[in-house]
């Protein structure tokens, strides 16, 4: 019923589940998730990522290193290419820019971001952006890297509708995470309530960022149903149309092979 967009399973902390990757498996798909996309943050850990999640099908993978890693972990089209000739590999990234917690690394997040895009358009695989404080330079980049040929997603996104708009303009998905739950988020809200029917994904982020009821919590992909619901809400919706729109969103998006 429901797809987790942008979710970080070997990131989980296994002692929530009595140290099984099984049985977190088994809990997601007792509520209802029957895909979900696991992000790379670095390449270093992709191995082992790719690993774990083999003998999981309902598991999507992406290939990429997260913008607050970019000086650490640099990489480049080439590199990406090899990594990304699987074909449980759906997308690329999550890469973007980040310059609230690596405001040190914007000249190296930025060639990695353009890495990153022109990977993405070679094998045509859509593209997963992470962005904070960085609205323009992110903007710009996605522009002059020609993201309308590969396509993406903003995922977890917090900003404004304004860039919202710039992006949708590009082709480019909209993704909400377990945010939009929480009790200030009125103007991101607002944003999810305006973004097309055919145009936004829904994500947990987990382990990060759990959504209310739950927040302050270790997150798992079994709770982007709270995701759904809120959207559902501000949509003037039901469950099931978010769960259905969303999954077909998904399929669109990242299914192109």
């Amino acid at each position: 019923m429901f797809i987790d967009s942008h979710c970080h399973l070997d990131c989980i902390d296994l002692n929530d589940f009595e140290g099984s990757f099984d049985l977190l498996m088994t809990r997601i798909g007792e509520a209802q998730v029957e895909r979900m996309l696991c992000v790379s943050i670095n390449t270093e850990r992709y191995t082992g990522m790719r690993a774990l999640v083999d003998p999981y099908p309902q598991v999507d993978l992406s290939v990429g290193v997260h913008p607050s890693d970019a000086k650490t972990h640099p990489i480049d089209q080439a590199a990406l290419v090899k990594l990304a000739d699987d074909r449980r590999v759906v997308a690329i990234g999550e890469t973007g820019l980040d310059y609230f917690y690596a405001r040190d690394s914007q000249q190296e997040q930025q060639q990695s971001f353009r890495e990153h895009l022109r990977a993405a358009n070679e094998i045509n695989r859509p593209v997963i952006v992470h962005t904070r404080d960085a609205q323009q330079d992110t903007l710009d980049i996605l522009k002059q890297e020609k993201v309308v040929d590969c396509g993406g997603v903003m995922h977890c996104f917090t900003e404004s509708w304004e860039m919202a708009q710039q992006a949708l303009d590009m082709g480019m998905y909209i993704s909400f995470s377990g945010i939009v739950t929480f009790r200030n988020a009125d103007a991101l809200r607002d944003v999810a309530a305006r973004v097309p029917d055919d145009r936004f994904l829904i994500e947990t982020d987990a382990p990060y960022l759990a959504p209310v009821p739950h927040r302050g919590k270790q997150n798992y992909p079994a709770w982007v149903s709270h995701v759904a619901e809120c959207l559902a809400g501000v949509r003037n919706t039901d469950l099931e149309t978010i769960a259905r729109q969303s999954a077909d969103n998904y399929t669109q998006l990242f299914d192109r092979y």
